[in-house]
């Protein structure tokens, strides 16, 4: 655990109080204490090198800030070898590359969708030429999908390759200004290469979207090669080291081999052979869902680290006048605020160990001819990661609030914090349209459970009836803090709101619309019943994770409270819902907003403690409020004291301006 000469008392009180022993819950985040070694070592690596050292993000200029972005990647790939065992997959190298790069890691795309792509889609020829060059990084690769005119809907991606059998070459065209491709990272100025999806044109028929790979800049002069228009779209939200780019492509060619064929094919004479399903196309998105769904995660237990610790040490406003001011934690308002969040990240914790798991089975599955699990894992990625990402967009904005008026300076880490998350509701689909997805699959499971098909794992329930979804809630007892009773709750909510929703669908049937319409009817009960089937994943899986986990006593006690007040706060959050159709009554959910407040004052004794296991580095965190030794104000002032501002006394602009206009009514002489 990290360590400070000197801890601020509030704080360090906070910790001695504790019941729990954070290191071995920090064990348990980081998959035991082999991972937490390696994890701690690179971060020693990194942040012990001063190759890796500069002035703060915040006091540079968006073209210096790409600049060192692009310097630390750089150093990062060169240094990367010599830490041997420290980078074993790809979970460590990206964490090496997020540590090393700081400000935006220029290569990210290339190493994760760049590569992933290639790595899974792409013919054995193709992948021995490419794969070399794209490890060695004598290329540089990003993945253009996005465009202009469309983004998540990628059936209406207008890029074009129509093929040419006289050459064996494809011909790109973006042949609209709607085409062009806007926002892939990487594209503006770094990148040689990119995959590149549009609309596959062959023996006069297109067949939709389809990977490519396109060489954009010379390997010698990195110049942009004939047919080829890309530059930076310029300043953005957050993510000010990053080269989001556009793309414009005039009849530019590219050889046959060039298309990612692993799955469809084009035969020389120009004959097309489709997938065995269509959604391997879209494999490398579920990918990055299920990263997003790591980094909801990871982002949430960041910004309450922030807020709590600051909330401990932050003491505001007399109770009673000559009473000392109480610490800002110990108000029950702060910890509403906080604790739910609290655990909800331990909750996105647990689920995207799930998520990850289940991508790497089904994916192996998938390599090996069996596609029974596509549809699922589809709809579980797109589900959670609207899900957690939302939930999570939400509660840093709370965590930035809870920590008043210095939650608002740069110095809290909460404005590069949030704008830098916030991406993650629209990339890699929009979260409306990726509910909507998820939500055709599970009322597609709920017929063919009807039926008697069986289901997969997560759509298990869907087989049942109502009756017996009661029934196992009624089996369980009705106290409202049982573990059991809560995922029985939750089971029962969410299947009948896919049941509400496919009712309506149905219904708009009968009147004579086609399923699209009647799904477009229908899209906001379906919606909400793709949230309620993530929500129930996230409540199922923290119980049985909690069944799971070999820990100490005390420890346990503690997780299961974090599991009751996520459950709980989850129902009055949604309390309609369960009241609907009789799944709580009304005095129940009444007891439950009781069982929260109750809740509190438990979680309070270990809050700190809890945060600490996260085992965020101050350098990692990037915040002077929640500085691990909790001493915010004095580093408050160095923060202010380090801006260019501040280098002298009078700044130059006051002989330009200010003094000519003070002066300016002054007698002269």
């Amino acid at each position: 655990m990290m360590t400070a000469k000197r801890i601020n008392p509030d704080l360090q009180r906070e910790r001695d109080a504790a019941t729990i022993d954070p290191e071995e819950l920090t064990r348990i985040i980081f998959d035991g204490a082999k991972e937490l070694d390696k994890k701690r070592k690179l971060e020693d690596a990194v942040f012990n090198d001063p190759d890796y050292k500069s002035i703060p993000l915040n006091f540079m200029s968006r073209e210096e800030q790409y600049e060192e972005g692009i310097r630390r990647s750089a150093i990062a790939v060169t240094k990367k070898e010599a830490l041997g065992d420290l980078i074993e997959n790809h979970n460590d190298l990206i964490s090496y590359n997020t540590l090393a790069c700081g400000i935006g890691n220029a290569f990210f795309l290339h190493e994760s969708m760049f590569a992933d792509s290639i790595k899974r889609m792409a013919t054995d020829e193709l992948k021995q030429k490419m794969m070399p060059l794209q490890q060695k990084f004598e290329i540089i690769g990003t993945y253009a999908q996005t465009e202009m005119g469309h983004g998540t809907f990628l059936r209406g991606l207008e890029t074009t390759a129509h093929y040419d059998p006289n050459t064996q070459e494809f011909v790109l065209n973006s042949p609209t200004v709607t085409s062009t491709k806007w926002w892939p990272g990487a594209l503006g100025k770094t990148s040689t290469h990119a995959v590149v999806l549009a609309q596959l044109y062959t023996q006069g028929k297109c067949h939709g979207i389809h990977p490519f790979v396109v060489q954009l800049r010379s390997l010698e002069d990195h110049k942009s090669l004939p047919g080829i228009t890309l530059g930076d779209i310029g300043p953005k939200f957050g993510y000010g080291a990053n080269d989001n780019g556009f793309l414009r492509l005039n009849n530019h060619r590219i050889p046959r081999e060039n298309m990612l064929m692993k799955y469809s094919q084009v035969a020389p004479d120009g004959t097309y052979t489709k997938p065995p399903k269509a959604e391997l196309t879209y494999g490398t998105m579920t990918f990055i869902r299920s990263m997003i769904v790591r980094a909801s995660a990871f982002g949430l237990a960041r910004g309450t680290t922030i807020a709590i610790r600051y909330s401990a040490v932050r003491r505001q406003s007399e109770m009673r006048p000559g009473e000392p001011e109480p610490q800002v934690l110990s108000y029950p308002t702060q910890q509403y605020k906080l604790f739910p969040l609290l655990a909800t990240a331990y909750a996105f914790f647990f689920v995207q160990k799930k998520m990850v798991e289940t991508y790497s089975v089904v994916n192996q599955q998938i390599n090996d001819g069996d596609y029974t699990r596509i549809q699922e894992l589809h709809g579980l990625s797109s589900g959670l990661k609207a899900f957690t990402s939302w939930a999570t967009n939400v509660g840093l904005e709370i965590c930035r609030m809870s920590c008043g008026g210095h939650g608002y300076s740069m110095s809290s880490g909460f404005p590069k914090l949030y704008v830098d998350f916030t991406p993650n509701c629209t990339y890699e689909g929009e979260n409306t349209v990726l509910l909507l997805q998820t939500a055709r699959f599970l009322v597609k499971s709920l017929k063919e459970g009807k039926r008697g098909a069986k289901l997969p794992g997560t759509v298990a329930y869907l087989s049942s009836n109502v009756t017996e979804l009661r029934a196992r809630a009624t089996s369980a007892g009705r106290d409202l803090k049982d573990p059991r009773l809560l995922v029985a709750l939750y089971k029962e909510r969410a299947m009948r709101q896919i049941m509400f929703a496919s009712d309506k669908v149905e219904a708009a049937r009968s009147e004579g619309l086609d399923l699209v319409g009647a799904l477009n009817r229908a899209s906001v009960h379906l919606v909400r019943a793709a949230n309620a089937h993530s929500h129930l994943l996230v409540v199922e899986n923290f119980h049985e994770k909690l069944q799971e986990l070999k820990v100490s006593q005390k420890l346990k006690k503690t997780l299961l409270q974090l599991f009751q007040l996520y459950a709980l706060d989850g129902i009055t959050n949604c309390s309609g819902e369960f009241l609907e159709d009789g799944i709580l009554s009304g005095t129940e959910v009444k007891a439950i907003r009781q069982y929260v407040v109750e809740l509190l004052p438990l979680i309070r004794v270990n809050a700190v403690a809890l945060v600490d296991a996260f085992d965020f580095r101050d350098e990692v965190l990037d915040s002077v409020l929640g500085r691990y030794d909790g001493n915010v104000y004095e580093e408050l002032l160095k923060w202010a004291l380090s801006s260019p501002l501040n280098k002298t006394d009078v700044h130059p602009s006051y002989d330009k301006y200010l003094k000519p206009l003070l002066h300016r009514n002054r007698s002269k002489l």
